[in-house]
């Protein structure tokens, strides 16, 4: 498994401080949001791309999160666009994928999207999220999808009543990244360092022994700007790569 760090957990940080803290920990790549609080978003020219690259200074920029909705309803044209654009600046960065949430359930919609767009280099990544919080939803629209990906968010899944092996049978071989996270409880999701909350992490850890696949520290500072720093998150996500202890 190779260790990344989610720039969720980064806000007011700049790329460059989210590089450093991810070489000094010794992780293995970034998973960049993609928003222009983050300085990484689709709208930046070519100097401002460049400018990207050379800050990560060889890090693997594996994922860019972005915020496109696949299974949104209404006309496809926009949504494709803007997968489009996330893919072009991916492909600029050296970015093998691209993260997307279902947002609604139109499947049809969703199978439409993705098929526009397998053909453009970066592989598109489905979270289990949204209306699509499940390793069987999602897989429901890999199904009809057949170069996407999923990404296990362990949280979701597991807070809509799925046990993680039954969310790692439906994902099977689409599986890509896993993003680790513990919260208070599946009713009350604040964040908590790893071990300490709800989330089974350990029951995810031994199913996933054996698993080559992307590990993201999804640590939502972001969204909870009074939690601790990721710094003091970091050390138990290398703990549970590494099989020791975390829930």
């Amino acid at each position: 498994m190779r260790l990344a760090l989610s720039t969720l957990g980064t806000p007011g940080a700049s790329l460059a401080d989210s590089v450093a803290l991810a070489r000094s920990f010794g992780l293995d790549g970034l998973e960049l949001r993609l928003h222009p609080d983050t300085g990484v978003h689709s709208g930046l020219d070519a100097g401002g791309r460049a400018a990207v690259l050379r800050t990560l200074g060889g890090l693997p920029a594996f994922c860019l999160s972005g915020y496109v909705r696949i299974c949104e309803p209404g006309d496809d044209e926009p949504v494709i666009e803007a997968l489009r654009a996330d893919l072009r600046l991916a492909r600029d960065l050296g970015a093998g994928h691209v993260r997307v949430f279902p947002g609604g359930e139109d499947l049809d919609a969703g199978a439409r999207r993705l098929a526009a767009v397998a053909d453009e280099g970066p592989r598109v990544l489905v979270e289990t999220h949204d209306a699509l919080p499940t390793g069987a939803a999602v897989a429901a629209l890999l199904a009809r999808a057949p170069r996407a990906g999923a990404i296990w968010d362990l949280l979701h899944p597991w807070r809509h009543g799925e046990d993680p092996a039954e969310t790692l049978r439906h994902l099977g071989d689409r599986l890509v990244c896993v993003q680790i996270k513990d919260a208070a409880s599946a009713t009350d999701t604040t964040p908590v360092p790893l071990g300490t909350g709800g989330v089974p992490l350990a029951a995810a850890r031994k199913l996933l022994d054996g698993f080559d696949g992307w590990v993201s520290l999804e640590w939502e500072r972001t969204w909870y700007p009074g939690i601790p720093p990721v710094e003091h998150v970091l050390p138990g996500a290398l703990d549970w790569i590494a099989g020791r202890g975390s829930g």
